[in-house]
């Protein structure tokens, strides 16, 4: 893929918004770990903690990316990623379970931790819309750091404000997904024809888009109908 490549740039964007959608809310994590510490400590927490995070992803990331080149698991990473799209539309998350650190080394240890196993599904659509590109990768952690430590009060306004954000993350989740399964090379000679390709592409997406909204308004009104039935 060439530096200055309409497939480079649109790949970035992609990485960008993936990270605006997902590390947005891993955001929220830093902040709630770092609550209960004086606050000349709580800016130490945050760096150190994001700073242990962002290496961990950064490995992790660039492992995920080899791994992808094993036959047979970009189609599996592809289609964990069109799960993680579909319950990107239809849950919502809670951080209740976040213990805030007694001390600085505790809120850092479980903002580390927390975004490990928080930051899964952001290895992985990262590593996709790369497509074996370490630069994209490296770009996409650069993004992703000040995202995490200044941006998720932004973040959740903008996406409160405009809710389109989340369908629009989740469509170019699926979109990753479905470029990571025709790039499949068991499954290439099935997507030879540019039209049968696009075309998958654009059913995949719409579908997750389409299946996942429909799921979030119904579950949206069953409260509505509990209490009308009382």
């Amino acid at each position: 893929m060439d530096l200055f490549s309409p497939e480079f740039w649109t790949a970035l964007l992609s990485i960008v918004i993936i990270d605006l959608v997902l590390a947005g809310d891993n955001a929220i994590v830093i902040g709630l770990a770092a609550r209960n510490l004086p606050k000349h400590q709580q800016k130490k927490a945050v760096i150190w903690g994001t700073v242990g995070a962002v290496v961990i992803r950064a490995m992790a990331t660039i492992f995920v990316v080899w791994l992808l080149k094993i036959p047979g698991l970009l189609l599996v990473g592809g289609l964990l990623l069109v799960w993680i799209a579909y319950k990107l539309l239809v849950e919502e998350k809670g951080h209740d379970d976040i213990e805030a650190g007694g001390s600085l080394w505790e809120a850092v240890r479980t903002i580390i931790i927390a975004d490990a196993l928080m930051g899964l599904d952001n290895v992985l659509a990262v590593a996709g819309a790369a497509h074996g590109h370490f630069l994209l990768v490296i770009l996409g952690l650069l993004i992703s750091v000040p995202i995490m430590v200044w941006g998720s009060t932004l973040i959740l306004k903008w996406i409160e404000r405009f809710p389109i954000i989340i369908t629009i993350g989740a469509g170019i989740l699926a979109w990753t997904a479905s470029k990571m399964i025709v790039d499949e090379p068991f499954l290439k000679g099935y997507f030879a024809n540019p039209v049968i390709k696009y075309g998958f592409e654009l059913l995949l997406v719409a579908a997750v888009i389409a299946i996942g909204t429909q799921k979030k308004r119904k579950a949206a009104k069953k409260p509505h109908l509990k209490v009308a039935n009382e």
